[in-house]
């Protein structure tokens, strides 16, 4: 019975058994560097080698037990050789992300994120996916970092946290611009990408958190009138595309000033990057020929009172009825003045979200308060209020009520978008045990289930409460329900004096434009303001002040373009460049294969003295290709 294949060296023709090893066909060497012959191996070393070439590629000895043991080390060493290899580029993806942090409020230094959109597109061109997922974590971890720093009153973990979970997000993006960096016109689909990455990262997980898209940053630049055309993914594309292109030119002029000979300074080569030079100069200049309507049916006058809390942080709201009493005290001084007739008297007044600490329906004590103010000041006002829900125990609602000097509370708006982990808790019974902190938030917020549509006076106001206003889809639904103006009620006081003021006011610009409609910012301690539709910002306060602003609100009927095509814009530029990553993966599979069914023919003829052997594996060809390439770019 046979027990194996025989190993037995094969015996000569006179009878004696032979041991010498057959030469290795030579290995071809990269481009530029000489190969040298390979030398003879005695037998018993070339027996060996296949268990000390798997030992030294899995980094563990020969005589490891199990799959776990050879693979753990070995993945340890491979990211510790990836970190060493690749310090240079992550520590430049890290810089180009606080760049792009910088263009953001409150630094408002715009043109930093055309730069680090190049610079990221530069860093990965040529990448392969992995190591474009590497640099668009060390891009995007701490672009949110310096993002998001204002969530240190929640405490730095947090900010560390969904900074983390937002680089992720960041880190497809990487991954999506590596692959689709040796395409033709590479620049359109790491554009459409941008697009993408904001596209998931406005919805997931938990209905997304839409702070740091590139078209916040730009709300005073060329590139905001887009907004009335395609929304805000449309000034992202816009700001991602002009970006992309500014790294084509710049790679162009790399390899024009490196070219070795003259002759390969060839009129393309000069037209090519100048070709892309002025296709993102018509981009960026594309916003001055959007035309953005201003032009107001009527018009209302209003009131926007803040009132201030005592104490910034997490403990703003002090003993109850106290942020209720500011707010009642500064519309009280309102009325007085309009009675000694040194303020014309307003169609309507705005207070801000949670302007009423106390439900106004439970306790009479807050109503009452509230009733004094409305009635001295003799028109209705918009409360923000926390409110019991009227039927599911143990939740509340932030509400905005339309409280009538005669009728009293009247029609209201619930938030339809609560806040993950501030205004609601997921998985509240397993979170609250390992993160006690969430035990501050004792009840859930139960989201509304209709637009904000509300007639305050003389005027049809569409509300958008906090947070609601980075979201796509809540202001453009409430426009087109008929909201003739947006009113932001919010409450930062929590975050006041951090900078998340700022970055939430930029947004009510942007949203003007989008919807060709006034925008009014009422914040209880600050920043309230008044912005015109053109995006102008005609009146704010300062943060940690009481305060009223008074003005004349344009109420406008006529829809915008991007109201009427509303997200389909946002799909169909996601949906390129899902397609352009498809595509890609598609084509590099396609030339592995391709070099894969090449490789047996090479070593069949290397094995016969008349060709080359195999040069390893074809993933290790891709990656060195993609290294050699990343070196001379």
């Amino acid at each position: 019975m046979a027990s194996g294949p025989d190993t037995t060296p094969a015996s000569s023709p006179d009878g004696s058994r032979e041991r010498t090893a057959k030469p290795a066909a030579p290995r071809s060497a990269p481009e530029g560097v000489s190969a040298a012959p390979a030398e003879p191996q005695p037998a018993e070393e070339s027996a060996t080698a296949p268990a000390e070439e798997h030992a030294a590629r899995s980094d563990v000895p020969p005589d490891s037990e199990g799959p776990g043991r050879a693979e753990r080390p070995g993945r340890l060493r491979r990211l510790a050789a990836l970190a060493r290899r690749e310090w240079r580029r992550t520590a430049l993806a890290a810089l180009s992300g606080v760049a792009l942090a910088l263009a953001f409020p409150p630094y408002d230094l715009w043109p930093l994120s055309l730069v680090a959109v190049a610079a990221l597109s530069l860093l990965i061109r040529g990448r392969t996916g992995r190591q474009g997922a590497w640099s668009g974590l060390a891009f995007g971890w701490p672009f949110f970092l310096v993002l998001l720093k204002w969530l240190h009153v929640v405490g730095w973990d947090a900010v560390i946290g969904l900074a983390f979970l937002q680089g992720l997000f960041v880190l497809g993006l990487g991954a999506g611009l590596a692959l689709t960096s040796r395409l033709p016109a590479w620049p359109l689909w790491g554009a459409c990408l941008w697009v993408t990455e904001e596209f998931l990262r406005d919805r997931l997980p938990f209905g997304g958190f839409p702070w740091g898209r590139l078209a916040f940053a730009n709300t005073g630049s060329p590139f905001t009138p887009l907004a009335a055309l395609g929304g805000a993914p449309l000034v992202t594309f816009a700001v991602a595309l002009t970006g992309t292109l500014l790294a084509a030119t710049a790679l162009t002029a790399w390899r024009l000033r490196r070219a070795p000979a003259r002759a390969a300074r060839t009129p393309r080569a000069y037209v090519t990057g100048l070709g892309a030079l002025a296709l993102a100069a018509a981009v960026t200049l594309a916003g001055f020929a959007v035309p953005v309507p201003t032009q107001a049916a009527d018009t209302a006058r209003i009131a926007v009172v803040q009132g201030n809390v005592q104490q910034p942080g997490m403990d703003f709201l002090g003993r109850p009825m106290q942020i209720l009493n500011n707010h009642v005290e500064a519309t009280l001084d309102l009325a007085e003045r309009i009675k000694q007739g040194k303020e014309p008297k307003p169609d309507l007044v705005i207070w801000p979200e949670n302007s009423s600490d106390l439900d106004p329906y439970k306790y009479p004590e807050a109503g009452d308060r509230i009733d004094e103010a409305v009635k001295a000041v003799g028109v209705p006002v918009l409360v923000g209020a926390l409110v019991d829900h009227p039927t599911k125990q143990g939740y509340v609602e932030n509400q905005g009520i339309v409280w009538d000097p005669k009728k009293g509370a009247g029609a209201s708006y619930t938030k339809q978008h609560p806040v993950p982990f501030g205004e609601y808790v997921p998985f509240r019974d397993q979170l609250s045990k390992v993160i006690t902190r969430l035990q501050q938030i004792p009840r859930d917020f139960y989201p509304g289930d209709h637009t904000g549509v509300l007639q305050t006076g003389p005027a049809r106001l569409g509300d958008v409460i906090c947070f609601e206003v980075a979201y796509d889809e809540i202001p453009r639904d409430t426009v087109k329900d008929g909201a003739r103006a947006l009113v932001v009620q919010t409450n930062n006081a929590t975050y006041g004096n951090t900078g998340q003021p700022e970055q939430q006011l930029v947004m009510s610009k942007l949203r003007a434009i989008e919807h060709g409609r006034a925008v009014v910012t009422a914040a209880t301690s600050g920043i309230s303001a008044i912005v015109a539709p053109d995006g102008t910002v005609t009146q704010r306060t300062q943060e940690f002040t009481q305060d009223v602003l008074t003005g004349t609100l344009p109420l406008r009927d006529d829809l915008t373009v991007a109201d009427r095509v509303g997200a389909a814009p946002e799909w169909a530029i996601a949906i390129v460049g899902v397609l352009a990553c498809a595509g890609a993966w598609l084509l590099g599979r396609r030339k592995r294969g391709a070099r894969a069914g090449a490789a047996p023919t090479t070593a069949a003829a290397g094995a016969d003295g008349q060709g080359e052997a195999p040069q390893g594996t074809d993933h290790d060809q891709h990656d060195r290709q993609a290294q050699t390439e990343g070196q001379h770019q």
